[in-house]
């Protein structure tokens, strides 16, 4: 079984590969062409660098289309008051005396930096399903687990950018 994605993460891929095939594609080989034409291959740099941009592109449509391939699509049944995918949520750390927000969503789009924690992270797999008030233990290794506290909800209802907020 391959990755677990959101309707909209698969829309986003299938976008992407289809702006790689007929738009980066058509500027690789325009790249290639113009490069080739400027003479002997054996010491034109332009020609090895537009030939290895052009192979990067086709390397990255294999990439998504295998992800595609092996995708399951996940839906979410938790409640508007709960924490499920999407949701931002803002959490309390007793042992840090520190409180973050996090949003919750697939592994694909896990980024640390911008705080979106995986549904596959301990982090994630722990807030899952509860509600504002709930204390979850996260299980980072068989060693290692803290507390955190649920201190808010934001869900996003739709495309339109409403949201919901539960204190």
């Amino acid at each position: 079984m391959g990755e677990k994605f959101t309707r909209g993460d698969i829309q986003k891929i299938k976008e992407e590969i289809e702006y790689r095939r007929l738009v980066v594609r058509k500027e690789a080989l325009e790249a290639v062409k113009e490069a080739r034409a400027q003479g002997d291959l054996s010491e034109n740099f332009e020609y090895y660098a537009a030939k290895k941009e052009k192979n990067r592109n086709e390397s990255r449509i294999r990439y998504l289309e295998k992800l595609l391939r092996n995708a399951s699509v996940i839906e979410d049944h938790t409640g508007m008051d709960q924490v499920g995918v999407n949701s931002a949520v803002e959490v309390y750390i007793p042992d840090m005396e520190t409180t973050a927000e996090y949003k919750i969503v697939t592994s694909i789009r896990g980024d640390s930096l911008k705080n979106y924690i995986s549904t596959e992270s301990p982090l994630g797999k722990a807030l899952l399903g509860h509600r504002v008030g709930d204390v979850v233990t996260v299980h980072v290794s068989p060693e290692v687990s803290y507390q955190a506290e649920i201190r808010g909800i934001t869900r996003d209802l739709g495309e339109d950018g409403d949201t919901i907020r539960s204190f």
